[in-house]
């Protein structure tokens, strides 16, 4: 047997042991003193592993072969409940504020899909005021912890190659200024930042990523814009945030298919799979997902502040051919729909592409912040 098909063998049979038996946390609930789980399928007790750690005091509960069902699971849970993807197939609740009492946790009787907590006395979903001081304390504190994590910023496209045209207006200038100014709110919070390219040039893909390893960077961040057909141009607009993932979303393909269109040619679509099946059972895939989370939200939040009837288009995930080669975090944004005439004016205007610049570089600092904040065994 060849040794490329071994490989691609090989490939596929990890893949295979990794995700087979996988369930999901569909939804996570606080309820008359517990933390409620309710899981897309029966749970066995062999993948719940409980143990404790101390100075401070918490109690952990690993649920292995799990993953979130979305990224909404972990919120509203209170202060003493803290829940992350913690590995690829590993999710972990890490619970405290216990004093003389100790957790109980059970399956209630005919639910196997559902795991219940018992939580301290005084554990509570609190309201939103009592969060406002520590949210005006996070602010300042992402100013200037993470002044040393470089990020690498890879406007897409460049030169011969024009990406998406709409209206006469091209992606590869839209892109290039967005990154330039990503580039400057960044740098005021301290980060060492490097972009892909200053001017309008092609790039190989192999020169894009090598920029980031030369550089060590901690995060890569691939900006483009959208867009579709004539005929369905005045209706699908949006901001969609993507990280590494095949999918089966016809949407996903399509818009993964355009982008690796310019940097794809030559290469068989076998050898292809073969190297994006290879590096998506990395670490990297969870903390990319993170990141596509954080920086979707500060986006949406920043534009709507300024304009209504922005899109929310979602974190997705797709098999983006720029981001196989970055070794590290990384995540690939599509501002909006240079085919939509509303959301082509916007995204020319330089408010908007300052409000979309502010929110990638405050979801970063949100994301490295939360980053240090994990729990290790």
């Amino acid at each position: 047997m060849p040794k490329f098909s071994r490989f691609f063998l090989i490939v596929l049979f990890l893949n295979t042991l990794l995700f087979s038996g996988v369930i999901s946390i569909q939804k996570a609930i606080v309820k008359k003193g517990e933390l409620r789980l309710s899981f897309s399928k029966s749970l066995h007790k062999r993948n719940v592993r409980h143990f404790t750690l101390k100075n401070p005091h918490r109690e952990i509960y690993d649920f292995k072969n799990t993953r979130l069902g979305h990224n909404r699971v972990p919120l509203g849970l209170g202060a003493n409940v803290r829940m992350a993807q913690y590995k690829v197939n590993t999710v972990r609740v890490v619970i405290s504020g216990y004093k003389s009492s100790k957790p109980t946790a059970y399956q209630p009787l005919f639910s196997k899909n559902k795991y219940h907590i018992s939580l301290p006395k005084n554990s509570s979903v609190l309201p939103a005021k009592r969060y406002k001081k520590p949210k005006v304390k996070s602010k300042k504190v992402t100013k200037n912890p993470h002044k040393y994590e470089p990020v690498v910023i890879d406007a897409g496209h460049g030169g011969h190659d024009s990406g998406a045209i709409g209206g006469g207006k091209k992606e590869k200038d839209l892109v290039l200024q967005i990154a330039k100014r990503l580039e400057k709110q960044l740098k005021k919070r301290g980060h060492p930042v490097y972009l892909t390219r200053k001017k309008d040039r092609f790039l190989k893909l192999p020169q894009r990523t090598k920029i980031a390893d030369k550089k060590k960077a901690s995060l890569f961040i691939s900006i483009h814009a959208n867009s579709v057909p004539k005929r369905k141009r005045n209706k699908i607009q949006g901001i969609e945030t993507f990280f590494l993932q095949n999918t089966r979303d016809a949407k996903s393909q399509r818009i993964a298919e355009r982008e690796n269109r310019s940097v794809l040619k030559g290469t068989t679509k076998l050898s292809r799979s073969v190297i994006i099946d290879s590096v998506l059972s990395g670490p990297k895939i969870v903390q990319s997902n993170k990141l596509a989370i954080d920086v979707q939200r500060r986006m949406i939040t920043n534009v709507r502040t300024r304009y209504k009837g922005v899109k929310d288009g979602g974190v997705r995930h797709a098999p983006f051919w720029v981001l196989v080669g970055a070794s590290r975090p990384s995540i690939l944004v599509e501002v909006g729909y240079i085919s939509h005439p509303t959301e082509r004016k916007r995204l020319f205007t330089p408010r908007y592409q300052e409000l979309i610049a502010k929110g990638i570089a405050e979801g970063v600092d949100i994301y490295l912040n939360n980053r240090k904040k994990e729990i290790d065994l």
